[in-house]
């Protein structure tokens, strides 16, 4: 880029600022809805994979598969193209929360079912010797141990998440990628753009990481457990 190609940019760069400001904060509150939604579905199929019976275990693996098995694009655009063919209309936004959530949620679920799996047989074999019922034992000795073995994996869910959300600008949501190329489109400016672009992910994927590896921390204190995440 020249060096009044680049001056066009920085100009336009300071008119869009708002709009991008804006469009970031569309893209964080996708990434939080669709995490607290994955996060939902991962413990509820997670749980629902160890369960005793063999209906709900099975059906639990068979929606957990599907979800992993198929893009997430393509369910992405089967909710807001085809859900309306049923009679079924969600915002975009919507749809891309509800998306994001099921795809990494069923992702999430392998976690959880692993992690709880991880916790020593003699932790509940203790518990059970106690008196302790199934849920007592799940609540108060499983789930504690289990949560500091799913944090560093969700971590890494959580940015894939984030790192997801460009495509909510395939289905209309102005978010933050829709406006860096709302300011690639009025400047011409592709590569300066398109690195601000990556520039301002990598620092909201650092952010989030290091609030995740405080979580593990904190988890792995709780446990004595010395050292915790990156």
């Amino acid at each position: 880029m020249t060096g009044s190609g680049m001056a066009v940019f920085l100009s336009e760069l300071g008119r869009a600022l708002p709009s991008i400001g804006q469009g970031l904060l569309v893209t964080l509150e996708a990434t939080v809805l669709g995490a607290a939604l994955a996060l939902l579905v991962a413990f509820g199929l997670g749980l629902a994979a160890r369960s005793r019976a063999v209906v709900v275990r099975g059906a639990a693996r068979v929606v957990v598969e599907f979800l992993r098995g198929t893009s997430l694009y393509v369910q992405l655009f089967w909710l807001f193209f085809a859900l309306p063919m049923l009679g079924f209309r969600l915002e975009p936004m919507a749809c891309g929360v509800l998306a994001f959530g099921l795809n990494y949620g069923a992702y999430g679920a392998e976690v959880v079912r692993g992690s709880i799996a991880a916790v020593p047989a003699a932790q509940t074999e203790a518990a059970i010797a106690l008196g302790m019922g199934p849920g007592l034992r799940l609540r108060r000795i499983v789930l504690p141990q289990a949560y500091a073995l799913m944090v560093p994996p969700f971590k890494n869910l959580l940015i894939q998440l984030l790192k997801a959300t460009p495509l909510l600008s395939l289905v209309t949501v102005t978010d933050l990628t829709f406006q860096i190329d709302q300011l690639r489109a009025a400047t011409g400016g592709t590569a300066a753009a398109y690195l601000l672009l990556l520039l301002v992910y990598f620092a909201v994927a650092a952010l989030l990481g290091a609030g995740m590896n405080a979580l593990e921390r904190r988890a792995k204190a709780r446990l004595g457990v010395v050292g915790g995440g990156a």
